[in-house]
């Protein structure tokens, strides 16, 4: 493993930031976040909060960002979207009338993602979502991308991943309806996995509304489906809740999950009960070296845990965000204008070398770039097992 250095000397060589400049005389970069702060899922807002914060002080702490032959300093300006669609749109709609951000990073779950990104391509406004991997996000969209894979592509990984890994033949699947993420990745496993089996090979496909917590019912048709492995592609925290129902229910086969079990918050909410299975996702932290080792030592130093695939998610889509800025040269100050510009230099972006991992933007906003399958170890760490790459 290389040297160590530190991630505001990475950050340092990636965009050509001027030490030397002195900040009180830097004009203002305005970055809006549109995340999840309060509602069901808090802790993707506070992950990717905390990663945008340490990356604003790193920038800011070094003189800020050159632009053409101009510095400027970042301003991020957050919103709670409150994990809900109609919050993410407003909150989108402030951003860029009142707030007159440059560019949007968030939201992450693909629920409030796909509203959110509507408003801001109806107002010809940058949005880098860094974790919704629903397609609809960036469709039909040019003003909006994002720093994950694709559910197209997550849903053949996990339907693979189980057939090679547990040799499963038939499989169930549990899922929320009435929401964008889980609905459209469950189907896309479904399709899948009969790909490779035949039809009616996913012997269960249960299906339960947002805030319900009682899944005995569907558990118990699962349990008795002779199913050899089951997908939920849920959040982390109803998957405490879908586990645990499950073993008490007698399952004792695998349970495989997506990204949306990444979060730091899994294994409190879990605990035993998670340990030894597997999800596909962003990045593992257990064993990561480079840059996203500095980035997972920074990380878990200044806010006492490790960072989860939200955050280095979010700390790439930023990073991509300010690249695109520097790769247009200048800024005019003509908002709309400036807008523009940055629209483009995202979707010229190649080979962009995320910490979870690089990059390619295709024509629709979205890159191209592998994937990882984690196993939850006996110590409930999120070890890399093995990747999945296009």
């Amino acid at each position: 493993m290389r040297r160590s250095v530190t991630v505001i000397s990475l950050v340092l060589f990636g965009f050509m930031f001027m030490a030397s400049f002195s900040p009180s005389h830097a004009q203002t970069i305005k970055v809006g976040f549109n995340i999840e702060l309060t509602g069901d899922i808090p802790k993707v807002g506070e992950s990717s909060k905390f990663a945008a914060e340490m990356l604003k002080e790193s920038v800011n702490g070094a003189g800020g960002i050159k632009v053409g032959d101009k510095a400027y300093k970042l301003d991020f300006v957050y919103e709670d979207n409150e994990a809900k669609a109609e919050s993410a749109t407003s909150s989108a709609l402030k951003l860029i009338t009142q707030d007159q951000v440059l560019a949007i990073v968030g939201p992450n779950a693909s629920k409030q993602a796909i509203p959110a990104g509507e408003v801001c391509n109806a107002n010809k406004t940058p949005m880098v979502s860094p974790w919704s991997t629903n397609p609809k996000t960036t469709e039909g969209r040019p003003y909006v991308f994002r720093a994950c894979f694709l559910d197209p592509f997550q849903g053949p990984v996990a339907a693979k991943f189980v057939t090679e890994e547990f040799g499963a033949k038939k499989a169930a699947v549990l899922y929320d309806i009435a929401s964008d993420y889980p609905k459209g990745l469950a189907e896309y496993f479904k399709t899948a996995f009969e790909k490779i089996h035949g039809p009616g090979s996913v012997v269960a496909f249960e299906t339960f509304t947002t805030k319900d917590k009682d899944f005995s019912a569907q558990l118990t048709k699962i349990v008795n489906s002779g199913a050899d492995v089951l997908f939920t592609p849920q959040y982390y925290d109803e998957v405490p809740l879908i586990v645990k129902q499950a073993q008490e229910l007698g399952w004792k086969k695998p349970i495989m999950g997506s990204d949306s079990w990444g979060s730091a918050e899994l294994m409190n909410l879990c605990g035993d009960s998670c340990k030894g299975y597997f999800f596909s996702t962003h990045y593992a932290a257990a064993g990561a070296k480079g840059a996203t080792k500095e980035f997972i030592d920074q990380y878990k130093a200044k806010y006492g845990y490790v960072p989860d695939d939200v955050a280095a998610l979010t700390w790439d889509a930023t990073r991509l965000l300010l690249q695109a800025i520097q790769n247009t040269g200048a800024l005019s100050g003509n908002l709309d204008k400036d807008r523009d510009a940055i629209k483009d230099q995202l979707a010229k972006i190649k080979d962009f070398d995320g910490i979870t991992g690089k990059m390619t933007f295709e024509e629709r906003g979205d890159p191209i770039k592998c994937a990882v399958v984690v196993k939850i170890s006996q110590n409930g760490e999120f070890e890399f097992f093995k990747s999945a790459c296009p």
